[in-house]
């Protein structure tokens, strides 16, 4: 399947889950066995070349993608969550949403100074997110050698927050 099949895929819902959100719902591509195939194998791509050593997903869709990813390639899964659901001893970062602030965790003996790591969540919207898990690897002193998701709302300018090179998207909207 190619970029513009996998997008019809995904449901779109307006005015969720307030007025003039358009929001993407990718349950029904993940429902289509065909095109959640496609949609690993076509995120594979860009990720095999990255030569990771492990996988990062980011709670809770990144989970979604990232483990099957992890698993196509032979190689472990490490979880970043929201603060409080990963036992044991962790660290954590602060990091901006559109209104606010959220917390996000990981394990500190998750990663190893200079593992390479990908991650992978499902939609890259404004970045917010995804930069403070790469300050998360980065602490542990993991290298970040690539970002991958399933979609991008390139008009939300997350890209911009985020390493030029390193980050691959499968379906804009």
């Amino acid at each position: 399947m190619n970029p513009e099949q996998l997008a019809s895929k995904v449901r779109t819902i307006p005015d969720f889950p307030k007025p003039g959100i358009i929001f993407r719902d990718i349950t029904t591509l993940l429902q289509d066995a065909e095109a959640f195939n496609a949609a690993i194998e076509a995120m594979l791509v860009p990720i095999r070349a990255q030569k990771p050593g492990v996988i990062v997903g980011i709670e809770s869709r990144g989970f979604i993608f990232g483990a099957p990813i992890a698993h196509a390639l032979g190689l472990g899964f490490v979880p970043v969550r929201k603060l409080g659901k990963l036992p044991g001893e962790t660290i954590t970062v602060e990091y901006e949403l559109e209104y606010g602030k959220n917390v996000l965790e990981l394990h500190r003996d998750a990663l190893t100074p200079g593992q390479r790591v990908v991650i992978v969540d499902d939609v890259l919207a404004t970045g917010g997110t995804v930069a403070g898990t790469i300050r998360l690897v980065e602490q542990l002193g993991a290298t970040v050698v690539g970002i991958s998701f399933l979609a991008e709302l390139p008009a939300l300018g997350g890209r911009s927050r985020l390493p030029e090179g390193i980050v691959s998207a499968i379906i804009p909207f």
